[in-house]
């Protein structure tokens, strides 16, 4: 067939799953014109990647979606802890933990927190906010080929309903196309890592009766390790739609076909403890658990995220929130790249920021999957159980990249979590009421949260003696051509901290110090208090930030 006439766009995105689903909201809340392409004709059907941790839904908040995915989600939204058992019936019954955030302390360090929503109902509600924004998304459309060259990179469409083939021409690629990525592949881009851990087959049931074993226990999954018949069961809708994954051991001979619509009923009954539970198989999916990530983000105009760039264990959800945090991380660099105020290599600061995240991320899930002795996955624990979520959650951090004033050799996770404000890592939280009109409102009465004024552009803070970091800062934006935002924060400033709070302690600074944030709300360098020329000061930080040199 004729191939139709090239479209030109700024950015193709090769893969609808969670992570391209993201990187199309991400990019459409900064006005970037893009096209995804996705395979399959529609979203997911499958109820898997259901944890979204705080910072996931910090991010879904700011972007203007969060309200909708706990929409979304509310049929699960009283199902907290991991509880480990023989079975639903017998006496040998642990509470791995019972609450995500007992006590109510997240939020001391966030505005929102976590969300168990699956994929298959979160995915839907991120197409629809993409769409609202303009983003050009068609599913049952593939990527099957591409070439780049120093200006952008010549892609091959394929229209799966139709055969018909047509070009685009991006100026970047972003392959969001799984753990068996072809572009990754195409590229030749290696992976390093133990490689695969265990494997399971998700199997989607239905069981009447099993509400009533249940009973009163609202976990978000419950392991059950009777030894002939183990797994982890999972809740839909704490009614009659369960998932159960059941370990599958293609090394030792067994094939999908092996997984027959009987045996994965038998072996369901028997693993809960109701033998001849009624139960009707729905749909079955293979999953692989696996340590890897690539070794390297980018190749010239092509990116990679999420799966195609790192797998790990499903155990912490931490996977899929590591995805949608690389789309974050890229989506306002391309937006800075594309919009002429940051040089080109500020691209290269995505993998050096989100490479090592991902290794000593990949790494903690391992360890939690031995920790909570996950069915299928013989590991031993290595360090036992581990007190250190929220410091992958939202302690990670950016040692070397779009930084300035960072230790390069302090760890991308931290063993806890420190909400200090030091540069590389996120912006600490803290509630606020605006005192001038030019103030993005979100929440009722004029409160936001610091971290509500990170998205479209820098941010400058500072206290209330900091005057003249806010003259410099309007001063070095129109100089530079770069975006940004100054406020001050303080009694009688634009900002007003809401009583008890000290922004000067809380952001590891002095009252006539200031703290520059980026648009992905991580602090890109702090001043400890007044300097004396801040107009040189500041533009040398942003030049070098933004890789203008």
């Amino acid at each position: 067939m004729t191939a139709k006439t090239d479209d030109r766009i700024p950015v193709l995105i090769a893969g609808g799953s969670l992570v391209g689903l993201s990187t199309s909201l991400f990019l459409g809340r900064l006005g970037v014109p893009h096209l995804l392409v996705e395979k399959h004709a529609g979203t997911s059907h499958h109820p898997r990647g259901r944890g979204n941790n705080v910072r996931t839904m910090e991010l879904f908040r700011v972007a203007g979606a969060e309200q909708g995915i706990r929409d979304a989600a509310s049929v699960l939204a009283e199902n907290h802890g991991i509880l480990q058992a023989g079975s639903l019936t017998g006496a040998d019954q642990e509470w791995l933990f019972k609450e995500i955030d007992p006590g109510g302390g997240l939020a001391r360090f966030s505005p929102t927190g976590w969300c168990l929503c699956s994929q298959n109902d979160l995915e839907p509600v991120l197409l629809e906010h993409a769409r609202e924004l303009g983003g050009d998304l068609r599913f049952s459309t593939e990527l099957v080929s591409f070439e780049q060259d120093a200006d952008g990179v010549t892609a091959v469409l394929l229209d799966r309903p139709t055969g018909e083939r047509h070009t685009v021409r991006a100026d970047y690629l972003v392959a969001a196309d799984g753990p068996r990525s072809p572009v990754r592949e195409r590229l030749g881009i290696g992976q390093s890592g133990p490689g695969d851990l265990f494997h399971n087959v998700s199997v989607t049931f239905r069981a009447k009766r099993l509400a009533e074993v249940v009973g009163e226990r609202r976990f978000i999954a419950c392991y059950l390790t009777n030894h002939q018949a183990g797994g982890t069961l999972l809740p839909v809708d704490n009614s009659e739609q369960w998932v159960f994954h059941i370990p599958w051991h293609p090394d030792a001979g067994e094939t999908l076909d092996d997984f027959t619509d009987e045996r994965c009923a038998a072996h369901i009954s028997n693993s809960v403890g109701v033998p001849g539970l009624e139960i009707e198989i729905t749909g079955k999916a293979p999953w692989h658990a696996a340590q890897r990530v690539a070794e390297r983000y980018r190749e010239g105009r092509v990116l990679l995220a999420g799966d195609s760039v790192h797998e790990m264990s499903p155990t912490g959800a931490f996977g899929s929130n590591t995805g949608i945090q690389d789309a974050h991380n890229l989506a306002w660099k391309l937006a800075a790249v594309l919009g002429g105020w940051a040089g080109p290599g500020l691209l290269d600061t995505y993998g050096a920021e989100r490479q090592p995240v991902a290794e000593a991320t990949s790494a903690r899930a391992a360890s939690r999957a031995a920790e909570h002795s996950h069915p299928g996955y013989s590991a031993l624990p290595g360090i036992g159980r581990q007190a250190g979520v929220l410091a992958v959650a939202l302690g990670y951090r950016y040692p070397r990249g779009a930084v300035f004033g960072t230790d390069p050799d302090a760890p991308p996770v931290p063993e806890r979590f420190d909400a200090g404000g030091e540069p590389g890592s996120r912006a600490p939280h803290m509630w606020l009421r605006r005192d001038a009109g030019n103030v993005r409102p979100t929440g009722a009465g004029g409160r936001l949260s610091t971290l509500d004024l990170y998205e479209r552009s820098f941010v400058l803070l500072t206290g209330p003696a900091g005057r003249p970091w806010l003259a410099a800062a309007q001063r070095v934006a129109g100089r530079l051509g770069v975006p940004l935002d100054a406020y001050g924060v303080g009694p009688d400033q634009e900002l007003v901290p809401e009583p008890g709070a000290d922004w000067a302690e809380i952001h590891g600074t002095a009252d006539d110090g200031a703290v520059l944030v980026r648009p992905d709300g991580f602090v890109a360098w702090r001043a400890p208090g007044a300097a004396p020329d801040p107009d040189q000061t500041l533009a040398g930080v942003l030049e070098t930030v933004l890789s203008r040199h």
